[in-house]
């Protein structure tokens, strides 16, 4: 995934012909664009690989489940064109290593915890540990919360130089500068960009945010 923007475009846009124009529209200011449920469940997982022909697609399935479940879904997600897919962390370490098998040259990002307030009640709690489990299970990175910039700069001390997604910028109240300050790559970006009445413009001022900060 290319490092350009820092910004990574959440599209849980439901129409897909408007999913499309978004995405043509921000292409140039997004690195790469992360789809979950409701636009393949609307659309269905040939979306994958529409939108895998404009830029790089993040399939955030948040997997948790048994090693099999996780491998059949991975993996079926990269055949479709996905370049990485998100997986919760806390179904533990062989379930981690087996997406990390069935993702071959793909990419998978691991959650510590999530952005909305209720990701302090459980997952926060452990964020660390698993962290240090992804550490060992060698995922590509990890999400942590834009909404709460003083838990990214935890994670980074723990897990080095793999990448770190943050999630939670605009709508949840997280800022993009903040959240590359504390030692995030890149911001997930969704609805203060899909639901704008610009969202070109939206994102080369997100953009901007950024540079200013680097």
């Amino acid at each position: 995934m290319k490092k350009d923007s820092r910004i990574v475009l959440a599209l849980d846009e439901t129409d897909g012909e408007k999913a499309l124009s978004i995405v043509n529209q921000v292409a140039d200011y997004i690195d790469a664009v992360k789809i979950n449920w409701p636009l393949v469940l609307t659309e269905g997982p040939e979306m994958i690989t529409k939108l895998s022909k404009i830029t790089d697609v993040i399939c955030d399935f948040k997997v948790a489940d048994i090693p099999n479940t996780v491998s059949l879904i991975v993996s079926n997600s990269v055949k479709r064109g996905a370049s990485a897919v998100i997986v919760h962390a806390f179904p533990g370490e062989d379930s981690l290593q087996e997406a990390v098998k069935a993702a071959g040259d793909a990419e998978i990002y691991a959650v510590t915890e999530m952005s909305h307030p209720g990701g302090k009640t459980f997952t926060a709690l452990h964020a660390e540990e698993m962290a240090m489990m992804g550490v060992r299970c060698n995922v590509a990175g990890f999400i942590a919360p834009a909404t709460r910039p003083e838990r990214i700069a935890a994670i980074r001390k723990i897990i080095g130089d793999r990448k770190i997604l943050s999630p939670g910028v605009g709508a949840q109240g997280g800022s993009a500068s903040s959240a590359i300050q504390a030692g995030a790559d890149y911001v997930i970006v969704g609805r203060a960009i899909y639901k704008a009445d610009d969202p070109r413009a939206v994102a080369e001022g997100i953009f901007k945010e950024i540079k200013a900060v680097l």
